[in-house]
């Protein structure tokens, strides 16, 4: 299984890109603006959309995706996510008023957009390619996702905050080798990534002493996504200068990840 970053900024300009990432050619988990990307043909292939949360940086690029490929390619496009995440993206972005109701196009027996809802820990196996969504914490409904390939695993926590129901899955993972992980702001910032639950080094750094390391394989990578523009080196020195026991960096727009 292949993973590519398509964004994991926080924000965007400069060449930044916003939560997405695209599983072998036909999955993406989230659709920031990263997917604006894609080519034609990439985005014709994709048949699946795994959603951690219903906040714009993750989900801006849903309505673009299926008004460009709606009639030129014959299948559905089937978007996984909670039951309150849909039913969010029902009411407030395929209305009609915003978007178009894709769910409802040619009609309703026949809609261009499937929903498929996902529940806490079950497991959706796609050609071999294991998705399981995870708790996190956040301020609307949010999952993370557990995503299992061949060989390894890796879990991407989409946005969250301090979240012991979380570390607790991700302990049950013995072929972990990489965790995606949000920190947002700096430490200057704590009250604001404790208001908007995200993570800063100081919470990032308690968090990933939850991890219990006796039950891995091997020592996973960490790698921080949704740093904020122009904060990001601040946030990795303050990371760095923690002395984490795991070895930590920046995710990369268009790194390539195989599990």
């Amino acid at each position: 299984m292949q993973i590519k970053i398509l964004g994991c900024s926080g924000g965007i300009g400069d060449d930044l890109r916003t939560a997405s990432m695209l599983v072998d050619h036909d999955i993406l988990i989230d659709a920031g603006t990263g997917v604006g990307d894609l080519s034609m043909s990439q985005l014709l292939a994709i048949d699946h959309i795994f959603i951690s949360h219903s906040h714009l940086d993750h989900i801006a690029f849903i309505p673009f995706l299926l008004d460009t490929v709606m009639g030129i390619r014959a299948e559905p496009v089937t978007l996984y996510a909670l039951p309150e995440t849909l039913s969010i993206l029902r009411t407030h972005i395929f209305n009609w008023k915003i978007w178009p109701d894709f769910n409802a196009i040619p009609d309703d027996n026949n809609p261009f957009l499937r929903y498929q809802e996902v529940k806490l820990g079950e497991t959706l196996d796609l050609k071999g390619r294991k998705f399981t969504p995870l708790p996190v914490n956040h301020v609307v409904p949010a999952v993370g996702y557990h995503v299992e390939g061949k060989q390894s695993s890796l879990v991407y926590t989409g946005d969250t905050t301090v979240c012991d129901a979380l570390w607790s899955e991700v302990n049950k993972i013995k072929n972990l080798k990489y965790i995606i992980i949000e920190t947002a702001f700096n430490n200057s910032e704590l009250e604001l990534a404790k208001l908007s639950k995200h993570l800063c080094p100081s919470m990032l750094l308690a968090e990933l002493a939850k991890l219990d390391l006796t039950k891995l394989t091997d020592i996973p990578e960490v790698l921080i996504t949704h740093l904020k523009p122009g904060e990001s080196e601040t946030i990795m020195l303050e990371i760095a200068a923690s002395h984490p026991i795991l070895p930590v960096i920046a995710l990369k727009k268009h790194q390539i990840l195989h599990l």
